[in-house]
């Protein structure tokens, strides 16, 4: 019957002409009549899903697709002369094994491909890179990646991936990794966070194929080692960021590799790699001369690793030390007094024993352009050599001091006196208690941003000072200080000269009406954040004051205080109001009533908080999101 096989289905329907030329083949087909029913679709092949006899041979219509009777050899050249990517993403939706083996065909062997490279005239828009794609938890697996690499292509092709905690069993493994590198040759920066199923081979793989590639950041992958990294060294010239957090196999080895083979390498951060110490390290420094910032923390260095910094750091302008305990003061002296920092503008320290007095003012010395400083649990710094770090870092601009329980009110106010500060920021530090200074002190016209929080000893009189001390203040943040009160800030506001801009009072729980009534009469005209979150004796009175007074306030937060309806109303009736975030949080006494005032509010809203306003209704906050589209409101 080698008609009825070979007919292709040219009519719709056939209800008795003859199409055979043998009279034996159309008496065969008459014999079985009365046992099949042969109906031919629309333009479709005949179907016969009924067993029938040919002279003695039992013959049954086979359910695969007879695409699917081709050998993987000749699927595979078919599928390489698809002509672009959105041909080889419909075929990858067929079946799971059609998309296998796409993504085992290299970018470079499909036809058009080859044609693009013959044709230097001509320009491929799927090798650019434009798509970005992050798969997280129980989405990130090798099947997705499969069909990242294949989907991608024919829409401006990948050029960054990052994939956050893939799971231990049926997550992504080293296959996932390589088809994106067989199917994404424009990738530019690829992130792996706990992926523990992934490591060298499939790293390798990206270093094999991914020669665009410019950033990497590996975190908490402990089967990667200096094989894979030394791949990505050898393969990827072009690397300017490299990120490796929580890599047990990682060390020297590999960092020496980077250093030689990456000439464009700007950016290195290694945390907690237990591998990584001064052979690295040094090696890395020494040999990256475009390096401009550099993290290093929980590393096994000592003094040698910051003597070579501070001799080699020639380019790098942003450095941060954190939780080196086998270095000295002697390490951070050498690194300030080598002098080869010289383009160092920020300077982080976290947790390190060896930054005292001593070495402080060292580093203060050496970097002559210096314009923040952060020094977070440095427990051994004091006032004598914060001053004196003050003084001999002219151009120090930001100053940061967190959980430094030796400095004192007189340390911070030495700085101010001593420098032209443009920000100064204290948290937590336990050893800032009020102190009565009578003494004639000089004034700090360029501090604009003062932030004193969660520091308890800081009351009224550290704020008497601050006032006399900045009267050029734009910028104040005072969260989490209990002890101030109205008699405390009040001439603070006062002598504040240039208008106040940002306002934080949040945790200030004994500051009443009578601060804000001062705020917005003496700084209306400038202020455009304003937080009393938790000022519990805050009321409908200061926002009355806000309404009649501010005209550039664009954020406001009243949360956990005692404003009611009325507060609400008044708010809404400020023609001159611009709100764009305003919080409610915790205010039980705003209730349903609302409703208007808010939808009135929420013309210009960009954000409501209405968390845990126990008389306002669910329906209410419905309607609210039916009328104020454009506004995100929690609830």
């Amino acid at each position: 019957m080698p008609a009825l096989v070979n007919y292709g289905g040219d009519d719709d329907f056939y209800s008795g002409g003859s199409f055979y030329t043998n009279s034996t083949d159309l008496g065969r087909l008459c014999s079985i009549s009365s046992q099949v029913d042969v109906y031919y679709p629309p333009r479709k092949r005949a179907r016969i899903t009924a067993p029938f006899v040919v002279g003695e041979t039992l013959f049954e219509q086979s359910k695969q697709a007879s695409i699917d009777v081709l050998p993987d050899e000749c699927l595979f050249e078919i599928f390489k002369r698809l002509p672009g990517g959105r041909e080889r993403s419909s075929c990858a939706c067929v079946s799971k094994h059609w998309l296998m083996l796409l993504i085992s065909i290299r970018k470079g062997e499909y036809e058009s491909s080859k044609a693009v490279k013959e044709n230097t005239d001509s320009v491929s828009d799927e090798d650019d890179g434009y798509l970005t794609r992050c798969l997280e938890g129980k989405k990130a697996t090798d099947m997705r990646l499969a069909a990242v690499a294949v989907g991608t292509s024919g829409h401006g092709g990948l050029g960054k991936l990052s994939i956050r905690g893939s799971s231990s069993s049926g997550g992504v493994t080293n296959f996932g990794l390589s088809a994106i590198a067989r199917g994404c040759p424009s990738l530019k920066a690829l992130s792996l966070w706990n992926v523990p199923r992934v490591g060298d081979e499939g790293l390798s793989e990206i270093a094999k194929e991914c020669h665009l590639l410019e950033k990497l950041d590996l975190c908490q992958c402990p089967s990667f080692s200096n094989k894979g990294l030394i791949a990505i060294a050898e393969n990827c010239p072009n690397l300017t960021s490299l990120s490796i957090e929580s890599c047990p196999k990682i060390g020297n080895e590999g960092l020496q590799a980077i250093g030689k083979l990456c000439p464009k390498l700007q950016s290195v951060s290694f945390k907690d790699c237990i591998l990584v110490g001064d052979h690295g390290v040094s090696s890395l420094l020494s040999t990256s001369s475009l390096l401009s910032k550099v993290k290093f923390q929980g590393l096994n260095i000592t003094d040698f690793s910051l003597a070579v910094i501070g001799h080699y750091g020639k380019s790098v302008t942003n450095l941060m030390l954190s939780g080196l305990e086998n270095v000295s003061e002697k390490g951070f002296w050498v690194m300030g007094n080598a002098q080869g920092l010289q383009k160092l503008v920020s300077l982080t320290i976290t947790s390190c024993r060896g930054v005292t007095d001593v070495s402080l003012e060292a580093m203060g010395k050496g970097c002559a352009n210096l314009r923040q400083m952060c020094l977070r649990r440095c427990c051994f710094i004091s006032d004598d050599g914060l001053v004196a770090f003050a003084k001999s870092a002219g151009s120090l601009e930001s100053l940061q001091l967190e959980e430094c329980n030796r400095i004192t009110q007189s340390g911070t106010i030495g700085v101010l006196s001593n420098c032209s500060l443009k920000s100064l920021t204290v948290v937590k530090c336990m050893g800032i208690k009020d102190i009565s200074s009578e003494v004639p002190l000089s004034c700090c016209n360029s501090l604009k941003s003062l932030s004193v929080r969660n520091c308890p000893g800081f009351g009224t009189a550290g704020l008497a000072v601050v006032g006399r001390l900045c009267p050029q203040l734009q910028h104040v943040d005072l969260s989490g200080l209990c002890g101030i009160t109205d008699a405390g800030l009040l001439p603070l506001l006062e002598s504040c000269e240039a208008g106040l801009v940002k306002v934080n009072l949040s945790g200030c729980l004994n500051i009443t009406d009578k601060v804000v009534l001062a705020l917005t009469r003496l700084h209306g005209g400038t202020l455009e954040l304003l937080n009393l979150d938790g000022c519990r004796r805050i009321t409908d009175a200061s926002l009355m004051a806000i309404a009649e007074s501010c005209v550039f306030l664009s954020d406001l937060d009243v949360s956990r205080s005692a404003v009611t309806d009325s507060g609400v109303a008044a708010l809404s009736r400020a023609e001159q109001l611009n709100l764009q975030v305003l919080s409610f949080s915790g205010c039980s006494r705003v209730s349903n009533k609302s409703l208007p005032s808010l939808k009135k509010l929420g013309k210009t809203l960009l954000g409501l908080n209405l968390q845990h306003c126990n008389s306002i209704s669910s329906r209410t906050v419905e309607l609210l999101v039916e009328t104020l589209w454009k506004c995100d409101i929690l609830f």
